[in-house]
């Protein structure tokens, strides 16, 4: 038998050789398509780690998580909707960071309606940012009220007006008002006095700057009178732009008086720190909030002059709400127009919209049974609204109260009165220590939000 085993060697060496041939050939295509090039011994070659050269090539930057607020468990926090014009709340925030080396208070002007008439809500509130941050004083009166003997956080006298309120059904004259809605002119031996306290909220026993505001065409001759006193006569030359006059000191007291006012327009006074925070009350009785529009937006660009805001509070809707209302359309739309009016006049002040607190009717359908105004959940859907579209802030009130039937719970623990509708001081104090709270918290946020940036 014929013996094959050599020529099967040689068969096999020539072909390991042709394979070998073909790892030397160049790549070669078939059809368009790159034929795969023949490594015999790719099995056995030892993987060979490739190196980059870390000069040439670029690495991305590491990616950094976006910052999430939060929001505490049983907290209503405030919604800034706020875009590049910055008109939510950090303009406040950064105000109170930099209090200490202000060189005059923080300023928080809270405009509303009967919910805060004679200073409740508001002297809680007050009272809060002046434990935490410093400030004396009630902030802004106008020259005479017709609900000062109501008012605890201040003793409010006075005399010889002629006073004029937006509430007035006939003779205002729209162009002559100030920032709280009212304007006075002075009779023979008109005098505005205020007295600080201390029966009602801290800090307002005494202050350290009264401030009267007053519109001068003429000449003016006024006098100033603290704690009882001798008086000083200060002769003011007209030049038809809003003026302030102020005396400093231990102020418990303080008594203004018109010796002289050939044509003047008066407004208010005040009592201040120089520095901390003020808070002043502008609350207009039956006001949904549309009036602000009709006041001269000189006269309030005026008041940002020698009186600036670093918060604007919008509170309004008792007046506006009803029992089964659906559409808030024709509100919403003039809303707008207001805080438009608003950002003009105060172009660097936040803006926070307050909604609605609960408000109760008998259902009439469900044998007189007492629950939540429908027309009340619709109007903030809508106040919600007019936030967002304006970029500034939103704070649930209704939903910080409760929400469904709160305003019961609140009548049974003495907070609230009997008309299902306004708190009393101490449902103030309650709810003003939440809106403080959650401006606390929303100040850390932004805080801790501004750092982990910067990072």
């Amino acid at each position: 038998m014929k013996n094959y085993i050599s020529a099967t060697f040689f068969l096999t060496l020539l072909t390991v050789g042709a394979l070998l041939g073909l790892y030397f050939l160049p790549s070669m295509k078939l059809d368009g398509e790159q034929l795969r090039k023949v490594d015999l011994l790719a099995d056995i070659r030892p993987d060979v780690e490739e190196v980059a050269d870390s000069d040439t090539i670029v690495l991305p930057p590491p990616v950094k998580p976006i910052f999430v607020d939060t929001c505490k468990t049983g907290m209503t926090c405030i919604e800034d909707y706020s875009d590049s014009t910055m008109r939510g709340m950090k303009h406040f925030y950064e105000a109170l960071s930099s209090i200490r080396t202000m060189k005059r208070p923080v300023r928080i002007a809270y405009f509303g309606d009967s919910f805060i008439e004679a200073d409740i809500f508001t002297a809680d509130l007050r009272e809060r940012f002046q434990s935490e941050f410093g400030g004396c004083g009630v902030g802004y009166v106008p020259i005479t009220s017709s609900i000062s003997g109501y008012r605890p956080t201040v003793r409010h006298s006075f005399g010889g007006w002629n006073s004029h309120s937006s509430n007035d059904s006939v003779g205002f004259d729209r162009s002559l008002q100030d920032i709280s809605g009212h304007y006075f002119f002075a009779r023979e031996g008109a005098y505005v006095q205020l007295k600080g306290q201390s029966k009602y909220a801290s800090h307002l026993d005494t202050c350290e700057v009264s401030t009267l505001y007053y519109l001068n065409k003429g000449f003016a001759g006024i006098r100033s009178q603290i704690n009882g006193g001798a008086d000083v006569l200060h002769e003011e030359p007209g030049n038809d732009r809003l003026q302030m006059l102020s005396v400093e000191g231990r102020i418990g007291q303080v008594k203004w008086s018109v010796e002289q006012s050939d044509s003047v327009t008066f407004f208010g006074a005040a009592m201040d720190g120089k520095q901390g925070v003020a808070v002043d009350n502008f609350s207009v009785r039956g006001s949904s909030g549309l009036h602000l529009r009709s006041i001269p937006l000189k006269t309030l660009k005026a008041f940002q002059r020698v009186r600036p805001y670093d918060l604007i509070v919008l509170q309004y809707g008792l007046n506006v709400a009803t029992e089964r209302g659906v559409n808030y359309e024709s509100y919403k739309k003039g809303m707008l127009t207001v805080i438009a009016h608003l950002k003009e006049a105060f172009p660097e002040a936040a803006i926070l919209l307050v909604s609605v607190g609960d408000r109760e009717f008998k259902d009439d359908r469900r044998n007189g049974e007492l629950r939540t105004m429908p027309g009340v959940k619709n109007l903030i859907r809508y106040q919600q609204s007019i936030a967002a579209d304006s970029r500034i802030a939103f704070w649930n009130m209704y939903e910080a109260m409760g929400g469904e039937g709160s305003i019961l719970d609140m009548i049974d623990r003495k907070m609230a009165n009997l008309d299902y509708t306004h708190i009393n001081f101490k449902g103030g104090k309650h709810l003003s220590g939440i809106l403080f709270e959650t401006l606390m918290y929303g100040k850390e946020q932004y805080e801790k939000r501004k750092a982990y940036e910067a990072e």
